[in-house]
């Protein structure tokens, strides 16, 4: 019986050795008419891919003068917590964790606060909650974390996320200094001011004071003109709160619906009469800094299986991440090591990139790290960075991955593949890549004249 099996699959082999047959001439033996493997190229998709379904923000508001300077860091989070979970319908119940990024409230007592969030938003209290502190790019940590945790089966279903309160939690240094960091070189790097670390970076890679303006300023018109055009609407949830005068202390009930740090008439000109901060004759001015802010920010992740069955579109999917080490003195270089990395990572070339959230600290280090990996400016921070916008450091992840997948989904076709980056106090650089949700390739796609395209996954 063996035999005569294997004999029968030996003559099935064996036509394919024929000659063609006479009334198969007229058969195309040539490559696809479309090119090459047709007109679409599939996506890969994992039901183990990690995917976001909600990213959303609170407006992000100057610090001290703000329409957010009263409001505290419980009232920030609960109000995106709820945002997210109401807009996705998903129960308070599943999530397996919340990761929160946080980097000037008191260690403790920040802890607490997102607990008790928590509890504001209707989450129950079997969910847990924890905070996590890399600086700058604390929010982004969050989003890698539960990324990772969900990826490992930890659980399904995760929040990250991130707040700061600039206005009463601002940037200062408590305790005494050890002695010994004088014999450490890159340990005095890590007690420089980050505004002498824009300085260093400035002077050491020639990012001469006109460059830094005119990089400000483009930023203020770009994201004036995406507020403008009402771009930041789908990302931003409004903050019910209370403004209190300071010279009488009353309260006047107010609903924060707006960023308020955007100047849509600063120009180069009037950003050069303003002088130095951290250097005499130097380049680095509070109109080429990023602004101090409060704001905060939530992203729903969890695995593409447990979005389809819950029927949720996908907004982004969370493809790798970076965390790299450079010099503390000229810390802001931390995107233009920390990109590469996580392209490399997510297998893709810079080029491969749509759209980039580049964290705009100062503009000395964000124009020096688009510079130097020869980033098509048109590509970086398209509705305008933190320097118009702001940067609550411990949300500043969280809300560029709102602001980038949102705009990833607006252009469709014409963004596949986006990064964050920022540059990380004490030296270091962080960086994750995003692709968007669709099921098909929206960027290799091309039409077909005339052909009917075969497969569910063909789009034209």
């Amino acid at each position: 019986m063996e035999s005569s099996a294997a004999q029968a699959r030996l003559a099935v082999l064996t036509k394919q050795f024929y000659p063609v047959s006479d009334d198969m001439h007229n058969l195309s033996l040539q490559g696809c008419a479309a090119g090459d493997s047709a007109a679409y190229e599939r996506r890969n998709v994992a039901d183990d891919d990690v995917v976001i379904v909600a990213a959303l923000r609170t407006p992000l508001t100057k610090a001290k003068r703000g329409g957010l300077k009263d409001t505290d860091a419980v009232d920030l989070l609960a109000t995106v917590f709820k945002a997210v979970l109401e807009r996705t319908r998903v129960e308070p119940e599943a999530l397996g964790d919340i990761v929160i990024g946080s980097v000037l409230g008191p260690s403790s007592q920040r802890a607490n606060e997102c607990r008790i969030a928590s509890f504001f938003a209707g989450i129950p209290e079997v969910v847990p909650v924890r905070t996590v502190n890399r600086q700058c790019s604390s929010g982004l940590q969050a989003i890698a974390d539960v990324a990772a945790a969900i990826k490992a089966g930890f659980y399904t279903v995760g929040l990250a996320g991130g707040v700061e309160t600039m206005s009463s939690n601002p940037m200062a240094w408590e305790g005494g200094i050890n002695p010994r960091i004088g014999e450490f070189p890159s340990a005095q790097g890590c007690m420089l001011p980050m505004g002498v670390t824009s300085e260093n970076v400035a002077a050491k890679f020639g990012v001469n004071r006109k460059t830094q303006d005119e990089f400000a300023a483009r930023s203020h018109r770009k994201a004036a003109a995406a507020k403008a055009a009402g771009k930041f609407r789908d990302e931003i949830v409004p903050v019910a709160t209370k403004v209190k005068d300071p010279k009488t202390n009353t309260e006047t009930p107010v609903v924060i619906s707006e960023d308020d740090g955007v100047r849509g008439n600063a120009t180069v000109e009037s950003l050069g009469t303003l002088p130095a901060v951290f250097k005499k004759n130097g380049t680095t001015t509070a109109g080429n800094s990023s602004q101090v802010t409060d704001g905060a920010a939530a992203v729903l992740m969890m695995t593409r299986a447990e979005a389809r069955r819950r029927g949720l579109p996908v907004l982004g999917v969370f493809r790798s991440f970076a965390a790299v080490g450079v010099d503390p003195s000229i810390m802001g270089i931390g995107p233009a090591v920390a990109i590469p990395a996580a392209v490399a990572r997510a297998g893709l070339q810079l080029d491969d990139i749509d759209v980039f959230e580049i964290n705009e600290a100062f503009a000395s280090q964000a124009y020096y790290s688009v510079n130097k990996l020869g980033i098509d400016e048109a590509k970086v921070n398209p509705n305008g960075g933190a320097i118009a916008l702001g940067h609550p450091l411990g949300a500043t992840g969280a809300r560029c991955t709102a602001t980038l997948l949102h705009e990833m989904r607006r252009r469709g076709r014409a963004a596949r593949f986006g990064v964050v980056s920022m540059c990380i106090g004490s030296g270091m650089g962080a960086a994750a890549v995003f692709e968007t949700g669709g099921e098909v390739d929206p960027v290799n796609v091309r039409a077909v004249k005339g052909q009917t395209l075969l497969s569910k996954d063909a789009v034209v």
